[in-house]
């Protein structure tokens, strides 16, 4: 039978920073996500960590103290450990140590459902355990079953590899990656050749992004149900991105990508692993910051996102932010500011406020023209009626006349037909 998994949780605040306790309690929620029972809590100010054993040595007592009196079999970290502090606190402790890096792995392990996905975490975890390797075998070898060992990549039998075996597997799957991000690439120069605006979704995770994604479809391809993505109240719900053909009723169309959520303390392993994937946000027209404003701290999580996009190389991306949630608080639902929508995406509370945001930045090369098309040139005119937002059709001698909206390349290209403007 599996041993039930009680966990003592233990963090080091450095300098009293302002976000630890939410940083403990993501911990927790971290080690829920991973079907652990958090039993205890053990938390120290320091200005600087101890290099030997990650908290003081005279703390290490009272974590013993905690894990006899709650019957623990494991204690998690709210840093990832160096191997050296591993090893010690195995030693000391005489039970399963686990870090907040691992705890995420793990996790990303289980959801990752793509091929693409499931050999990028694969990656992290093996460039994880490489310099571990002495540490995790005795902490993972010391109970069958739970975190840390029944991940792909990171179990007992992967373990007894030695260091040449990890770094040739992980070589092989950077190569099979490769030709992966080779075939992402060419699909996003694709899309650049047929000028369609791609919108990306970015967030800390479990703040609303799929919902946000899947009310869009909802609203404007209703048809298309099988277009819906996972969705649930939980962190990391999703890895793979997702991509959606968004076409508005005035014939405007932009794809919306939905990618990875972060978190604090986001392994630079996993944003390693992943940067193929975070990519489809640098190379957005636009962004958009999806934020909790249900979460007191939602302010931290702003900042965190920001820090790990400027870590994975976005900028000078225009964004705007969704406040999601804010249903949950006395904020009136919705609510436009300048760059800023406050919404439910639950509740499809504030989506078209959303969508009119998102089209004035994106649609801003859309022209207004009449344009007059002889008839020989039908299919001109269903092209117009299918790509662009035609506002009136008349029936003259020469021609079709059409009052319509088009994009600047299209205007460009026909401007022959084009007799006035606006």
């Amino acid at each position: 039978m599996e041993l039930i998994q009680k966990a003592v949780l233990v963090g080091v605040n450095l300098n009293q920073h302002t976000d630890f306790e939410y940083s403990m309690q993501e911990l927790a929620n971290l080690a829920a996500a991973c079907h652990v029972e958090v039993v205890g809590e053990l938390t120290q100010n320091l200005t600087r960590v101890n290099p030997s054993h990650y908290i003081g040595t005279g703390k290490i007592q009272d974590v013993l103290s905690l894990i006899a009196e709650k019957d623990a079999n494991m204690v998690i970290f709210n840093d990832e450990l160096s191997p050296s502090q591993i090893r010690n606190l195995e030693a000391d402790l005489d039970c399963k140590v686990i870090d907040r890096t691992l705890l995420i792995l793990d996790i990303f392990a289980e959801r990752a459902k793509t091929k693409e996905a499931q050999l990028q975490v694969e990656v992290a975890q093996l460039s994880y355990m490489l310099p571990r390797l002495i540490g995790l075998r005795n902490s993972l070898g010391r109970q069958s079953g739970g975190v840390g060992t029944r991940n792909r990549g990171a179990g007992e039998t992967k373990l007894e590899l030695d260091r040449r075996r990890i770094e040739e597997r992980i070589s092989a799957l950077n190569k099979e990656l490769e030709s992966l991000v080779a075939h992402r690439q060419t699909q996003r120069k694709q899309r650049r050749k047929n000028e369609i605006p791609v919108v990306s979704l970015v967030g800390y995770t479990n703040a609303g992004k799929s919902t946000i994604m899947n009310a869009m479809v909802e609203l404007f391809s209703p048809s298309a149900e099988n277009k819906q993505v996972f969705e649930k109240d939980m962190l990391f719900a999703t890895l793979d991105t997702s991509i959606r053909n968004i076409t508005l009723q005035d014939n405007k169309s932009f794809l919306l990508t939905d990618t990875v959520g972060f978190v604090s303390k986001l392994p630079h392993h996993l944003v390693k692993a992943f940067r193929s994937t975070l990519e489809e946000a640098a190379e957005a027209d636009l962004l958009i910051h999806v934020v909790d404003y249900s979460n007191p701290y939602y302010e931290q999580l702003i900042n965190i996102t920001n820090e790990t996009l400027k870590q994975i190389g976005v900028k000078d991306v225009p964004t705007i932010y969704a406040y999601n949630k804010a249903d949950l608080t006395q904020k009136k639902v919705p609510d436009v500011q300048a760059e800023a929508v406050y919404l439910s995406a639950k509740q499809r509370i504030g989506i078209e406020e959303l969508v009119g945001l998102i089209g004035s930045h994106i649609f801003k090369d859309y022209v207004s023209c009449v344009m007059l098309i002889p008839y020989d040139q039908g299919q001109l005119v269903s092209y117009f009626n299918e790509k662009a937002h035609v506002l009136a059709t008349e029936y003259e001698q020469e021609g079709t006349k059409l009052t319509l909206e088009c994009k600047k390349a299209d205007w460009d290209k026909y401007r022959h037909y084009v007799i006035s403007e606006e």
